[in-house]
């Protein structure tokens, strides 16, 4: 009897511990790139079954969603898809800084607009709900930091992608050229001087592009729908408690951090699921192995011109392994006997089968930390965005060859692929994978426990940097650099002064004694 009592007593007082500690979280992820919400899904849905009470918008709304999870669905308030609907013959061959930027800051502007003005949203700022702490992602559109204000909420960011060039202020990380490459840029962390100089050029064109095509525009329509008593966006941006971002220094590059910037790259990724039978038995059947060709969820993979198409066709043909490809029609003409096409393929299932020996993927981030997850070395296309630059870094980690969209050919495929079904790539893959195994905690437990951390401390407002909230005048320190230079240059300025006035005395005093001994002998 007494034994059940504290039972009881133990099964009460963890119930009120969970109830004391539960909050009320709001989600803001309204872009509308499926990719980014599937590394967003998991943390809301593991805070809701942690007890915690979570509100979502969101493009892409669950189904099923926990039993404390609310999900506000705005995909209504865009007539655009971004799911396998980029041709990929309109990508540049090459990355292309300002047209990124202004590709993004565009997009971020609409849907702004689109977002904000919807009658759900307008609901949800004109109601009475509370919320204890506001997540939101970091990316392309600030106007949604109004969110923050409304509610009086602590703030947490989150990136799907490494850091975005705008992001480094709001929490005075150190952003240097030298060995930081741009997030658009086709570089890795070592760099040669041309490197160098490019990536500076990269690192202002960036800040300063976005800026003025999205910072002020983002604001105006933030106050139009949030109302004039909203701060500047900078200033909501820069109290951010804690920032989750998915990349990870085995692959991504070594960078240094504030305590309140937390990598978690891998969190998107879940146990392997089930896949179709007639799926199954072809990566079964694989004694030879199999290469899985996927050009991801946004760009259109059977878009590929034909003579590009034609060229992975007539390499595949020489290939001992079997080749799974997505592709998003019903047939590709002249199909190999050893080729399987699938409209759409569950990607980490396939990854995670030991058959399979390569993946030909465009460098997303996402695709990418799947393959370092399971071990797969990888030929990398990249097509826009960070993809040059994540493809760079696992080049220069020797777990991927790159093959540029526009040098694609029969010969070129061949050898990309004759360079990478080696023991060497798949050796050094494995041994990057187990490097990325080798933490603490999974990164789901990370989220977790730094979120709690963060409602713990209220804010937690002793892991943010005072360098995010210092004049950029003195975080350069160019006033402490103007005295410096004031004080030689005035020290110098004083002594030729002196000088001066030493010889014109001198000269004086001669003409002076000049005009005396004339005087004498006149």
């Amino acid at each position: 009897m007494l034994l059940m009592k504290i039972l009881l007593a133990v099964i009460l007082l963890s119930f009120s511990e969970n109830v004391c500690q539960a909050a009320r979280i709001l989600g803001v992820f309204p872009h509308i790139g499926k990719s980014h919400y599937i590394m967003f899904e998991p943390v809301m849905k593991a805070l809701a079954h942690r007890g915690h009470e979570v509100t979502v918008i969101t493009q892409f709304p669950l189904k099923n969603p926990p039993q404390n999870m609310k999900i506000i669905d705005v995909s209504h308030t865009s007539n655009i898809s971004y799911v396998n609907a980029i041709p990929v013959d309109v990508v540049p061959a090459e990355e292309l800084n300002i047209f990124c930027v202004h590709e993004l800051a565009s997009m971020g502007l609409a849907n702004c607009e689109d977002v904000l003005s919807s009658q759900v949203i307008q609901d949800l700022i004109k109601s009475n709900q509370k919320f204890d702490v506001v997540f939101y992602e970091i990316f392309n559109a600030d106007c949604f930091l109004g969110f923050i204000h409304r509610f009086n909420a602590i703030s947490i960011a989150m990136s799907s992608s490494s850091f975005m060039p705008w992001a480094t202020p709001r929490f005075g990380l150190p952003d240097n050229p030298s060995y930081i490459a741009n997030h658009f840029s086709s570089f890795s962390d070592v760099m040669n001087f041309w490197e160098r100089l490019w990536n500076s050029v990269h690192y202002v064109v960036s800040q300063v592009a976005f800026s003025l095509l999205a910072d002020g525009q983002n604001y105006q329509i933030a106050k139009k729908y949030f109302g004039d008593d909203l701060p500047p966006l900078s200033e909501i941006a820069k109290n951010t408690s804690a920032f989750f971002i998915n990349t990870h220094f085995t692959l991504n590059q070594v960078r240094p951090y504030t305590p309140n910037v937390i990598e978690v790259g891998g969190i998107h990724i879940e146990p392997p699921g089930k896949m179709s039978k007639e799926l199954q038995t072809f990566l079964d059947g694989a004694k030879e192995g199999v290469v899985y060709f996927s050009l991801g969820s946004t760009a259109r993979g059977a878009t590929l011109p034909a003579e590009k198409r034609d060229a992975f066709i007539e390499a595949f043909k020489g290939l001992p392994q079997k080749v799974l490809w997505k592709w998003e029609e019903d047939s590709i003409p002249n199909k190999p006997v050893n080729v399987m096409i699938s409209k759409w393929v569950p990607q980490t299932a396939v990854l995670a089968h030991p058959n399979v020996k390569l993946f030909i993927t465009h460098g997303g981030l996402m695709g990418t930390l799947e393959a370092v997850n399971y071990g797969i070395p990888m030929i990398s296309i990249p097509l826009f965005g960070d993809q040059f630059q994540n493809v760079a870094m696992a080049v220069r980690r020797g777990i991927a060859v790159k093959l540029g969209l526009g040098d694609i050919t029969h010969e070129s495929v061949t050898n990309a692929l004759n360079t990478v079904l080696t023991s060497k790539y798949l050796e050094q893959a494995k041994r990057v994978s187990q490097e990325f195994h080798d933490r603490p905690q999974k990164p789901l437990e990370t989220v977790l426990y730094w979120t709690d951390y963060v409602l713990r401390h209220k804010g937690a407002p002793h892991l943010q940097s005072y360098a995010a909230k210092m004049p950029l005048a003195q975080y350069l320190l160019l006033d402490v650099i103007a005295v410096l230079s004031i004080v030689p240059l005035l020290t110098v300025t004083t002594s030729i002064l002196l000088i001066c006035c030493f010889f014109r005395r001198k000269k004086t005093e001669q003409s002076s004694k000049k005009t005396k001994h004339k005087q004498k002998h006149s």
